[in-house]
């Protein structure tokens, strides 16, 4: 008999424990080479935990438990056989995901040669979403209880999300009340709790305060409407609204920067280049993604970093590296329908911009009234290291560059002062 001890990888620099958040796996279960087995939560990401060989895994450790990097979670039989009658879950899930996308309706009718034999059986898989079927549920509020699972030992399918979704939930399911009082505890990831603490940090320890002001859409709204087949054609990318943001806030961090500043004891750390965090939202709550020397980047570079980004952490695949080292923040409310908000500044950071939601506005325009798409901005700033002016022409350097899109082609310019070596 071999067994081999499975350690807890370092997920990153400063990481010395982590959480098991979840076992994909149950004790005795016959695992794969590469099969994710387990989500593990550090204080910075969430990552899965690859089995390093294939055979039967004994658990050493419960879900919730805190263990330290280096410390061993389970164990492998590398000796033992593949169970009769089964097959590798990483092909299967594959062939899963094709099927649930290329076949229609899961259960065929079976035909005059064809002897069905409904098998039955209740294991770990059984109400457990696939990788494909979960992100369905997350993205539109489901939970596993409300879906009856068709797939290999009851585990539900993409398929069995999609059917139930068209078929429609009871008020009750829907809404989730059973009509009891009871409570639950549940705990707080390693993640979470890590944020939390971050936060009320930056409450007690900085002098944050914030700008505000407004922001006519209109003209990158009608750049958008000329150029975005083009430039999804040229770029294989769509146009978003976030790399223009980003390239204004990088040639206004350029103009002032105490904004890109941070403070570290009685010093100041200026940087000469604009690391932008990205907030986006993923499964396992926020996270900040950063787009690295964003100063240097074209739009088209922006958007296609960001988009790979996003998909990281969306897919729970995001390294810590790739969250750390930010010197500005964007986070954007106005996908979730904020109007206005008062984003709060992620440290080590001097500052965030927050974007709101786009919404038709009466304003007044060389003395008339007009309707505009109109989007209120938001500047979070420590007011230990940025003034007030500096805060506040920040905030309007980005405005105008916003609104005369040509600016950030000539450095916050105006083309014309340019031409004529003003």
């Amino acid at each position: 008999m071999s067994v081999l001890e499975m350690k807890v990888p370092s997920p990153g620099e400063s990481i010395s424990e982590v959480e098991i958040a979840t076992w994909l796996v149950a004790d005795g279960d016959y695992v794969e080479k590469d099969q994710a087995i387990a989500e593990v939560d550090s204080d910075k990401a969430t990552l899965e935990l690859p089995a390093e060989a294939s055979g039967i895994i004994t658990l050493k450790a419960e879900e919730g438990d805190a263990v330290a990097v280096g410390a061993v979670v389970c164990l492998i039989d590398t000796s033992a056989e593949r169970p009769a009658g089964t097959s590798a879950p990483v092909a299967e899930a594959k062939k899963e995901e094709k099927t649930a996308e290329v076949a229609p309706n899961p259960n065929p009718a079976p035909t005059k040669k064809e002897v069905v034999v409904e098998e039955k059986t209740t294991n770990y898989a059984t109400g457990h979403p696939s990788i494909a079927a979960k992100k369905v549920m997350d993205e539109n509020g489901i939970a596993a209880n409300q879906i009856n699972g068709s797939g290999k030992d009851g585990r539900i399918t993409k398929q069995d999300v999609v059917a139930a979704m068209a078929a429609g939930f009871s008020a009750n399911a829907a809404q989730g009340w059973g009509g009891s009082r009871d409570t639950e505890n549940q705990k707080m990831s390693m993640l979470r709790r890590k944020v939390a603490e971050r936060l009320v940090a930056v409450k007690n320890e900085t002098a944050m305060l914030t700008t505000f002001n407004e922001v006519d859409m209109k003209p990158i709204m009608d750049v958008r409407d000329k150029y975005k087949m083009l430039f999804k054609e040229h770029h294989e990318v769509n146009l978003g609204f976030m790399s223009f943001f980003t390239k204004a806030v990088t040639e206004a961090l350029n103009l002032f920067p105490a904004v890109n500043a941070q403070i570290d004891g009685k010093d100041m750390i200026m940087h000469n280049y604009a690391d932008i965090g990205i907030a986006v939202s993923s499964p396992k709550g926020l996270m900040v993604p950063v787009v690295r020397n964003a100063e240097q980047m074209s739009l088209a570079e922006i958007e296609r970093e960001i988009k790979r980004l996003a998909i990281r952490a969306r897919d729970g695949k995001i390294a810590p590296d790739e969250m750390t080292g930010g010197t500005f923040t964007i986070t954007n409310g106005g996908v979730f329908g904020s109007m206005l908000s008062t984003p709060i500044i992620n440290p080590p950071q001097s500052a965030i911009l927050g974007m709101h939601n786009i919404v038709e506005r009466a304003v007044v325009i060389n003395g008339e009234i007009v309707i505009r798409p109109i989007m209120y901005v938001a500047l979070s700033y420590d007011h230990r290291i940025i003034d007030g002016k500096e805060s506040v022409s920040f905030l309007v350097k980005v405005k105008e560059m916003l609104e005369n899109p040509e600016r950030m082609i000539f450095g916050g310019k105006d083309p014309l002062e340019v031409l004529l070596g003003l």
